[in-house]
């Protein structure tokens, strides 16, 4: 019988100077990542819960296998990251799951209700958006996801370390936009909501 891989956490900095992404080699949870951008929404998760007892978070992305910890501009991450870590290390020796049982879909933002029809295009700029550009997102700690396309505009929503990045207008305009517009020419442009 093999002894199961140590726990490793590795930080990395993100294009956000106020978000840092912690990966683990272990599973945080199953499906879409869940953003918890205060104290009352963190509830549902124990490990957000966790890392909001640390002053000067102030948000808390959990993906499958990385968590993305926004802090206060006031802080610094020399010395909020050993925190951090600790904080994880700990949640995770306890064995508890990620999200609470009763969570339901705390976290998740729905891109529309359950009854709506998505266009042909639409469903073309969410498959872009899956499989070419939201990789690429999580590799810098954040996810997106589509709101809306109406009116030749297509509106998405950033999470992680994308919601609050000094550099995440470039990321829409010349990243994200630019590679729509190549499927899509009549694209006016890409907002964040």
């Amino acid at each position: 019988m093999s002894l199961p891989e140590p726990l490793r956490i590795h930080a990395e900095d993100t294009p956000n100077p106020l978000s840092n992404k912690f990966n683990v080699n272990r599973t945080l949870l199953h499906g879409a990542g869940r953003d918890f951008s205060n104290r009352q929404i963190a509830e549902l998760s124990p490990l957000a819960t966790d890392l909001f007892y640390i002053p000067g978070v102030n948000g808390v992305f959990i993906g499958p296998n990385f968590l993305t910890v926004s802090i206060l501009p006031n802080n610094t991450w020399w010395a909020m990251r050993p925190l951090v870590e600790q904080t994880i290390e700990s949640f995770i020796q306890r064995g508890e799951p990620a999200i609470r049982a009763n969570a339901g879909d705390a976290g998740i933002v729905h891109e529309s209700s359950p009854v709506r029809t998505f266009s042909e295009d639409e469903l073309r700029i969410m498959r872009i958006l899956e499989d070419e550009i939201r990789p690429a997102v999580a590799m810098d700690g954040g996810d997106i996801s589509l709101v809306s396309y109406e009116n030749k505009v297509v509106r998405v929503h950033l999470r992680g370390a994308c919601h609050s990045c000094p550099s995440s207008t470039i990321t829409l305009k010349m990243g994200i936009e630019s590679r729509l517009k190549q499927s899509f020419p009549e694209i006016i442009s890409v907002e964040a909501v």
